[in-house]
């Protein structure tokens, strides 16, 4: 860990976070989605996305194939750089958050200590984890972007389900499982559960 530099001081903000929350009519938070490659988690934050932003809700979706073609593109996929590529995530995240919008966000995310960096760097109550629950075997007869098949010959070396270990959410706030429900059945399920968490308190007329 670098040195903690003593100039570096945050500045305080005179708009607020409930201020913008205010503003959007609804509060923000992050949808985290979390599963195996192939587990079907972009299609489903893409979705409710869409149905998200039909309610007038202020969105944003953040995946990690995009991220690692920018900001990540200098990170491996070793443990420590899956970590590091997590962590700078959190803090997007979070500036996201912090902007009022509900952040829909889909990341393989494989070690348990990570995903609960991502709710101490976003704030736990403004966090919703959503394990996307497929099994291996079917995620990989998906095998959507042919990484299983270069996973399986050696090709690619560590991938997640193959050669590295996924720990599964020991509780997870939601689990959709998209080898029992379509895409469109599961999005429909966590956007009721988002709507309930953003909405905000009545205001006594």
């Amino acid at each position: 860990m670098p040195e903690k530099n003593p100039y570096i001081v945050p500045s305080g903000y005179e708009v607020s976070q409930k201020k913008r929350a205010d503003l959007h009519g609804h509060k923000p938070l992050l949808v985290w989605f979390t599963g195996l490659s192939g587990s079907g988690k972009s299609t489903v934050a893409n979705r409710l996305e869409m149905l998200l932003h039909r309610e007038g809700i202020n969105t944003y979706h953040l995946d990690g194939d995009n991220l690692r073609k920018g900001l990540n593109k200098d990170l491996g996929f070793s443990n420590e750089d899956r970590r590091e590529n997590i962590r700078r995530i959190a803090e997007v995240a979070k500036l996201f958050v912090d902007s009022g919008s509900v952040v829909t966000a889909a990341f393989i995310s494989p070690f348990e200590k990570d995903r609960e960096l991502v709710k101490e760097t976003i704030g736990r109550n403004l966090v919703l984890e959503v394990f996307v629950d497929c099994p291996l075997e079917i995620c990989e007869n998906r095998d959507v972007k042919g990484l299983y098949a270069l996973a399986r010959k050696g090709v690619i070396k560590d991938f997640t389900g193959i050669g590295s270990l996924y720990e599964s959410p020991t509780k997870p706030d939601m689990v959709i499982k998209t080898h029992l429900n379509s895409a469109e059945e599961c999005a429909q399920l966590v956007l009721k559960k988002v709507l309930e968490l953003i909405k905000l308190p009545q205001k006594n007329k």
